[in-house]
């Protein structure tokens, strides 16, 4: 097995492979991680994925900065769940290079070989078996694998040399964000505004003037900003080039139309919008994750939408290579997340055209959406919007349970043993047959699959179904209704196993 690219679709990709027990090979271009600040935290449904995977005590550890409260920008707007009892949102602050670093000693600790520095400039594939062509610091080579997946971003090398289209379009504003202080001719307002020169009062939240938009965020007891411009440029810039902070002061001078005298910059990125989504995520035996698969017109999605890539794809290729997945199974990878990735795609083309109108009439729309989200109901649905936990795999049940291709929800689960949740039954990625009834007929119709599932047997609280069938990537693959007959329950556990995980 075969990745291309090392960053966190590639990484949970190599790291979930290896718990299924296949050692790929990872080949990244650049011959070290790069240092450039790009995405600034992680969030939505991937956390609870690592939660599963219990290593987000690990992620957690690494923020040096106080987890945010729950108040998200969404199209010039923001989505604020703070009145809500429990936030249908997380996220963490934790910059991409933090988050490469920990997926790489992830990898690491499971005898997973990244070799830096090694760009692929060739593939080709027959009906057994992909051939990259290397090169490397040594000079060109070949290599041979059953399958290669491209987690090599945007501008995808192996998308390209896939003939794989990739449509959509870009958008001409350009959007800089940064950390800093500021010298002390600004005035901080108490309530964390600011007093500009030449300018006067800048709120927090989003200015929007008829050059662009300028954001400010911050907290009471910190000196330190969080400043955003985006503006409408005709001019590409190259991703791999740093942001400077004069590049910032021009910015921030031709969209408030004064100068903002930055003293200190901890943080400078840059980044442009495209709206572009895969035609396939696979073709033959090279397949497509995270940025080389998508790319949505909005922030704070496409990590978590690669990496859910990465999880779902991992336990079918591995089901593959070990011989026992069922005729289809792979294809599921393109159908369920393509249609996972149109949803993303549905509500960031969403904010891009919340945020992009400069007229009465766009302001107007702005504030009633803004007035709908005061209501519980629609902020919920937003959340599980911007999460990517409303997505719904199809999967056949015939009793057509309601749980029934949804995340499973992390429940306390008692045993004789004690206490226990479903996010440690799921750390070795194992699939998992839970009896929540003590129903020996279907442990002993799931005892034929016993070396590809784990079956067991809790309790808990309010259940929802007499067992769940839990997949690799935590989503529910069959469920049985309360006090379903034997007969119909042992048939329908019979056939999700065989559809999911292969002939016993």
């Amino acid at each position: 097995m075969v990745i291309v690219g090392a960053g966190p679709t590639g990484s949970m990709l190599a790291a979930e492979l290896a718990l299924a027990g296949v050692r790929p090979l990872v080949l990244e271009r650049q011959p070290q991680r790069r240092d450039t600040p790009k995405a600034g935290g992680l969030g939505g449904q991937i956390l609870q994925l690592l939660r599963f995977r219990g290593l987000l005590e690990r992620f957690e550890a690494a923020c040096t900065d106080p987890v945010p409260a729950p108040r998200f920008p969404f199209g010039g707007v923001h989505v604020d769940f703070t009145g809500l009892t429990d936030s249908p949102m997380h996220a963490l602050p934790l910059p991409q290079q933090t988050l490469e670093r920990l997926l790489d000693e992830r990898v690491g600790e499971l005898d997973v070989e990244i070799r830096r520095g090694h760009r692929v400039i060739g593939v080709s594939q027959d009906a057994t078996a992909v051939t990259a062509h290397v090169r490397g610091p040594a000079g060109e080579y070949r290599v041979r694998a059953r399958y290669l997946v491209g987690c090599d971003g945007g501008r995808s090398r192996v998308r390209e040399l896939a003939g794989i289209a990739f449509p959509g379009s870009t958008y001409p504003e350009v959007n800089r964000l940064a950390q800093v202080t500021l010298a002390d001719s600004v005035t901080g307002l108490a309530d964390g505004s600011l007093d500009v020169p030449g300018f006067g009062t800048v709120r927090t939240g989003f200015t929007r003037t008829d050059r662009g938009l300028f954001g400010l965020g911050g907290s009471a007891d910190s000196p330190v900003l969080s400043l955003f411009t985006t503006e409408d440029e005709t001019v590409e810039y190259d991703d791999d080039v740093p942001m400077t902070v004069d590049e910032l002061r021009d910015s921030i001078r031709r969209v408030l139309g004064v100068d903002l005298p930055v003293a200190e910059a901890m943080r400078l990125s840059r980044f442009t919008f495209k709206d572009r989504q895969a035609e396939n995520y696979r073709a033959g035996r090279i397949l497509l994750a995270g940025d080389a698969a998508h790319l949505f017109p909005a922030t704070g999605v496409a990590i978590n939408a690669g990496m859910l890539d990465a999880v779902n794809l991992a336990w079918k290729l591995a089901a593959d290579v070990h011989g026992w997945a069922p005729d289809g199974l792979l294809d599921t990878y393109h159908d369920e997340r393509h249609r996972a990735g149109a949803r993303v795609m549905l509500h960031t083309r969403a904010q891009a055209a919340l945020r992009r109108g400069h007229d009465p009439a766009a302001e107007a729309l702005r504030s009633v959406f803004q007035e709908l989200l005061t209501d519980e109901q629609p902020l919920r649905r937003v959340a599980a919007l911007i999460a990517g936990s409303d997505s719904r795999y199809a999967s056949p049940n015939h009793n057509g349970h309601n749980l029934t291709g949804t995340f499973v929800p992390d429940l306390t689960l008692h045993t004789d043993r004690g206490a226990g949740s479903v996010a440690e039954l799921l750390h070795t990625a194992r699939p998992v047959l839970l009896d929540l009834a003590d129903r020996a007929d279907l442990r002993e119709a799931a005892q034929e699959w016993h070396s590809r599932i784990d079956i067991r047997t809790a309790k808990t609280g309010d259940p929802q179904a007499d067992a769940l069938l839990i997949r690799p990537d935590a989503h529910i693959a069959w469920a049985a209704a309360i006090d379903e007959p034997t007969g119909t329950a042992v048939s329908g556990l019979r056939r999700a196993l065989s559809h999911w995980f292969g002939t016993p």
